[in-house]
């Protein structure tokens, strides 16, 4: 068997076998035979809604029906387009927010890294355009977002990445200051992840994003949180930057906007930064996608927002937590995995020594649930936020099998 003619992202361009999705409801989504599963991580950390929402489907559809899509470059606009950015400058934890919309959660990284350096050469200060970024950090497959990340795997092999980024271990705020001590006057940004999410899962340590706001302010740097993973409910409320009582200048964003239903993503840019960029107004911002804007897809955007708050889901995502992190921490109490990382709806388990995260993943899909293994020693959950309690339980029960009959052919 070869083959087919689609080749995937992240797998082995050889592989020829794959699980076929074929329907989903819920939390659940069912394969070409039939078999129930589990949607232990909301599809790839964003289906917050559940799947097979029709809200969203008949939302999309009636606005395909009205203008399905035109491009909102220089003078043209469109009602879904302007009633979601108002939505989002109004749960914005920043003042004086404004969005830029792009198709992906890399596009919206990519976005943020050039506004940044573009605030600084409007001001005439163009030598200020070193990125400071974190080890063990995702900041998705652009070349910005590349030369960002602090996954060394995600970095090989594409030839020469984006100049003036360095990176300083995570929540190593001393590393941090000495960055800011050798780039003096030539730091544009900081970029965090609030939570880390591909990575691993690691929440901040106490403080930390703290000293990076007090960092940028003392050099006078932008702060961008990337909220990819963690916005739109995850950690209980609209925005990391909310959960952590932290306020960035600009913040990326895609996954739950939607929940997947569509692709999107974007950046929220704060006073700070807007003042800037309305300075002049006869200068034009030379940066956009084809389809920045679309309307059909800030139709879904819309009726997934109104879903998230009117079904109280920011809530529930406590409440996730509140049943999924102690059972979890149960297995870290067994023997059975060696730590518990997370908060509220997202949480990942270091594994013991020997234990591969694939193998745990293919253990628990026969048995009807789906994680997310992170090489080299984790497995993740971030299920939909409209997940029961049977089904949270079923994840765990599912995890202690796993790794219980993988302690054993370790042993």
């Amino acid at each position: 068997m070869a083959p087919t003619a689609f080749l995937h992202p992240f797998a082995r361009p050889a592989a020829e076998q794959f699980v076929n999705m074929v329907r989903g409801e819920g939390a659940a989504v069912w394969d070409d035979a039939g078999k129930r599963y589990v949607d232990a991580m909301a599809s790839l950390w964003y289906c917050q809604v559940g799947h097979g929402r029709t809200e969203i489907a008949e939302a999309t559809a009636a606005q395909m029906e009205t203008l399905e899509a035109f491009h909102t470059f220089e003078m043209f606009t469109n009602d879904p387009t302007e009633q979601l950015c108002a939505a989002l400058a109004e749960r914005s934890p920043m003042d004086g927010t404004r969005v830029f919309l792009t198709n992906s959660g890399s596009e919206a990284v990519e976005t943020a890294l050039k506004l940044s350096r573009l605030f600084w050469a409007w001001q005439d200060q163009p030598e200020r355009r070193v990125i400071i970024s974190r080890r063990r950090a995702y900041h998705g497959v652009g070349y910005g977002g590349t030369t960002a990340q602090g996954l060394p795997a995600n970095r090989e092999g594409w030839g020469e990445l984006l100049a003036d980024v360095v990176h300083a271990d995570a929540d190593d705020l001393a590393q941090v200051k000495e960055l800011f001590a050798t780039y003096d006057g030539r730091v544009a940004a900081v970029i965090a992840e609030p939570l880390q999410g591909a990575a691993g899962v690691y929440p901040p340590q106490p403080g930390y994003l703290e000293g990076l706001r007090a960092l940028c302010d003392e050099h006078g740097a932008l702060l961008i949180f990337d909220e990819v993973i963690s916005g739109f409910g995850r950690l209980g409320h609209w925005w990391g930057a909310q959960r952590y009582q932290v306020t960035p200048d600009l913040i990326t964003f895609a996954k739950g906007a939607t929940s997947g239903y569509l692709p999107l993503g974007g950046v929220l840019t704060g006073a700070k930064v807007n003042e800037v960029l309305q300075a002049d107004d006869t200068r034009m911002l030379r940066h956009g996608f084809t389809y920045s804007g679309h309307p059909t897809v800030c139709a879904a955007a819309l009726a997934n927002l109104a879903i998230i708050e009117n079904e109280g889901l920011m809530a529930k995502a406590v409440a996730i937590g509140e049943r999924l992190g102690p059972a979890l921490k149960q297995l870290v109490d067994e023997g059975l995995a060696t730590e518990l990382r997370g908060s509220e709806a997202i949480w990942a388990l270091g594994l013991n020594e020997g234990v591969a995260p694939a193998a745990v993943r293919d253990h628990m899909l026969a048995n009807g649930v789906i994680p997310r293994p992170i090489p080299t020693s984790t497995v993740a959950f971030c299920p939909p936020l409209v997940i029961g309690d049977d089904d949270l339980d079923l994840i765990v029960a599912a995890t202690r099998s796993a790794l219980a009959e993988l302690a054993g052919t370790q042993a």
